[in-house]
């Protein structure tokens, strides 16, 4: 747990406004623990400083208003155990109170002193930001208010189901991260998708775009390789089985990309049963409305094999399908 050792009046941070009837603010004067050593200054900030713009937190630190052992530090200075970091006083705004995370825990497929592997349910967010005023993330730190780490390793889309790892020491996140980078990884997921998938079409490698659309989401589509902002990447599919509407696959990605799967399956003409976003629309809503009330975009990340972080031997961890999707594949078969 981080300690606070010291707190003076000064004056507010440069570029920020104070919130109308809010008490005067305070320097902070925090000590680095196990669970911040080797984080970069930046990301340490943003945390610390819970909704404080980007912007303004990269202000303060360029002029030099937050220190690090009394001295300036640059954006990307990676504090260690015992650092002290002065953090200036920041005021937000007046704006509308967020609602507080509500405490939560979610069912858990592997847990040690290292590393927390948990099944997400569909519809839930894994952080907050983006319109979402808390995901798994917030919601696990108040149901664990003695945990002194706790940070997701990689990301779920919200409508995916399915393993989630939160490292619970840095140097788990820092080794698990470096395997997700290196493709040192295996991820499967379950996803049903409309018609017959070609029993021939086993590897897609389309190169993937991220932009910005003209309703101001974010969104992803095939690329060319000779694009600059496409980025490789790889999903490699297996037929598990067929029903007269759908096929049901397991895909296994070799990158790691923003929507990887909901795209590849969508470019080739198979679009995910319930994706909001790049599906079939009208089929979709027909199938929430009829028999099977299915409302949920049905991918689940089903299979995660990684090196533990501590260890180095290899941690299999399986989540079973939710019941409404195996229903659905039951109802058509």
């Amino acid at each position: 747990m981080k300690r606070i050792i010291g707190a003076g009046p000064e004056a507010p941070a440069t570029g920020l406004t104070a919130a109308q009837g809010t008490d005067k603010p305070a320097v902070r004067r925090v000590v680095v623990d196990e669970g911040s050593a080797g984080q970069r200054l930046d990301n340490f900030l943003l945390r610390e400083l819970k909704g404080v713009p980007k912007t303004h937190v990269y202000r303060v630190i360029r002029a030099g208003e937050v220190r690090v052992n009394k001295g300036r530090a640059q954006a990307d200075t990676r504090l260690e155990i015992g650092d002290e970091v002065r953090i200036p006083p920041v005021r937000l705004p007046g704006r509308a109170a967020q609602p507080e995370a509500p405490a939560r825990e979610f069912p858990v497929v592997f847990e040690d002193e290292y590393l927390l592997v948990i099944d997400k349910p569909a519809g839930v967010a894994v952080h907050g930001g983006s319109g979402v005023s808390f995901g798994v993330i917030e919601q696990l730190r108040r149901a664990r208010p003695t945990a002194k780490f706790l940070e997701l390793v990689h990301r779920l889309d919200k409508e995916t189901s399915g393993l989630l790892m939160i490292a619970k020491k840095r140097s788990a996140l820092v080794a698990l991260q470096d395997q997700l980078r290196e493709r040192e990884t295996g991820k499967t997921y379950a996803a049903l998708v409309w018609g017959d998938w070609p029993a021939k079409l086993k590897v897609i490698d389309v190169p993937l775009v991220k932009f910005v659309g003209s309703d101001g989401e974010r969104w992803v589509r095939a690329g060319k390789a000779d694009e600059a902002e496409a980025k490789r990447s790889i999903s490699l599919v297996k037929v598990v089985q067929r029903t007269a509407q759908f096929s049901l696959l397991d895909v296994t990605i070799k990158t790691g990309r923003t929507h990887q799967i909901r795209v590849h399956l969508q470019q080739a003409g198979h679009s995910i049963v319930g994706d909001p976003k790049y599906g079939d629309f009208e089929r979709n809503r027909e199938l929430a409305r009829g028999p099977a009330k299915f409302d949920r975009m049905f991918l689940h990340a089903r299979r995660l094999q990684v090196q533990h972080p501590a260890t180095g031997e290899a941690l299999v961890c399986e989540a079973p399908l939710p019941m409404s999707c195996i229903q659905l594949v039951k109802c058509s078969a």
